[in-house]
C-alpha cells in the first residue's frame, strides 16, 4: 500500500478529534519532512513510497537526515510518525510499530525564553502604541492590540490566530477571551479593562478600514487587506516591532511570538502566581511543564539560597573593604 494513501487514512481517522488547522498543518510538516528523507534514502519519488519499504533501517537513515534540526523538532517529528505507525498497527496494516527501534532525541528542559532587559517590554509597548515609522500602511491600533493580547494573555501563536470575534465573551468590565489550545482543549483568560479598551479601539479602527457586515465567526486579528492574519504575517509583524524598538538582541534565539508568552508566564511567576494558576492560564496539560517558570523565578528559592553561610561571609568581607 502507498504511504500517501495511508497518511490520508490517518488524517481521516483523526477528524473526530477536531484538531485545529494549525495542529493539522504541524502534523503535515512532520510527516512530509521524513517522507522527503525517505524518498532520498530509497531513491524513488515520495508518491511512490509503499509501506512495506519502511523497515527500521530505512527509517533510521531517514531520521538521520534531520540531524541538523533542533532536538525538539526531531522529537516532535518522531512523535508524529509514532502516532502514524500506532494507527497502522491498530488498523492491522502492520504487525508492530518500528518507531520503537528508532532513537528519539532527549530534549533537555530549557529555561523560559522570556524577553530580557528591564525596559524591553516598555519600549515594545510604546512603539506598538504609536506605530511603526517604517510601515508602508501603518495600523498602530491593530499592532498594539496584538502585542498587548500576547503579553497579557500568554497565547501561543496558533491560539492567537485561531481567535474569532466570538472569542470575546462576558459583560463589559468583566470580559474573558476564549482560547482553543493544544489538543483542542478550551480555556478562558480574563481581560482586564485596560486590555478590553485597547481591543475595542482596534475593532473600531478595523470597521473604519473595512466597513461592512461582520460576523462572530470572523477572525479577531486581520492583516492590512482585511483577511485573517497568517503565521508568517504575525511573525513578521512581531520581528519588525522588536527591531524598531531596539530590543531584537533581548529576545532569546529561536523565539519570536513565543517569547511574549514566556514573558507573560515569568512575569506572573515572579509576582507570586502559583503553579496551578499558571497552568490554567497557559493551558498546560502537565503541571511539570508549568513548573519551569516557577523554578526560574521563585523568590522563596532565591531567599533560601541566600541563607548559605558563605553569603554572610561575603557580605562581611565587602563591608570590611
Amino acid at each position: 500500500m502507498r504511504l500517501d494513501d495511508l497518511i490520508d487514512e490517518f488524517f481521516l481517522a483523526r477528524m473526530p478529534k477536531k484538531h485545529s488547522e494549525h495542529t493539522l498543518a504541524a502534523y503535515r510538516r512532520d510527516l512530509n519532512s521524513i517522507r522527503s528523507q525517505l524518498s532520498d534514502v530509497l531513491g524513488i519519488p515520495p508518491e511512490a513510497i509503499t509501506i512495506d519499504q519502511l523497515d527500521v533501517k530505512t527509517l533510521r537513515r531517514a531520521f538521520a537526515g534531520t540531524a541538523h534540526l533542533a532536538a525538539a523538532t526531531i522529537s516532535r517529528t518522531w512523535s508524529t510518525w509514532n502516532q502514524l505507525f500506532g494507527f497502522l498497527v491498530a488498523e492491522q496494516v502492520l504487525p508492530g510499530n518500528p518507531m520503537a527501534a528508532v532513537e528519539k532525541p532527549h530534549v533537555p528542559k530549557g529555561r523560559p525564553k522570556a524577553i530580557v532587559g528591564d525596559d524591553s517590554v516598555d519600549r515594545l509597548l510604546r512603539l506598538a502604541a504609536r506605530g511603526r515609522s517604517g510601515a508602508r500602511d501603518p495600523w498602530p491600533e491593530r499592532d498594539f492590540a496584538v502585542v498587548v493580547t500576547l503579553l497579557t494573555c500568554g497565547l501561543r501563536l496558533s491560539e492567537l490566530l485561531g481567535l474569532t470575534l466570538r472569542s470575546l465573551d462576558g459583560p463589559e468590565g468583566d470580559r474573558v477571551i476564549g482560547v482553543r489550545g493544544k489538543g483542542n482543549k478550551e480555556r478562558t483568560v480574563p481581560l482586564e479593562p485596560e486590555v478590553e479598551t485597547i481591543l475595542v479601539d482596534y475593532l473600531e479602527s478595523r470597521l473604519r478600514r473595512f466597513p461592512g457586515r461582520v460576523t462572530a465567526a470572523d477572525p479577531l486579528f486581520v492583516n492590512n487587506r482585511g483577511e485573517a492574519m497568517t503565521r508568517g504575517s504575525l511573525q513578521y509583524l512581531i520581528e519588525q516591532l522588536y527591531r524598531e524598538a531596539g530590543i531584537r538582541s533581548s529576545v532569546p534565539a529561536g523565539a519570536l511570538v513565543h517569547a511574549l508568552r514566556h514573558t507573560f508566564a515569568t512575569s506572573l511567576a515572579r509576582n507570586g502566581a502559583s503553579g496551578i494558576e499558571l497552568q490554567r492560564l497557559l493551558g498546560h496539560e502537565s503541571l511539570a511543564t508549568t513548573q519551569r517558570y516557577v523554578d526560574a523565578t521563585a523568590r522563596e528559592v532565591r531567599a533560601a539560597a541566600r541563607t548559605n553561610e558563605a553569603y554572610r561571609t561575603l557580605r562581611r568581607l565587602a563591608e570590611d573593604g
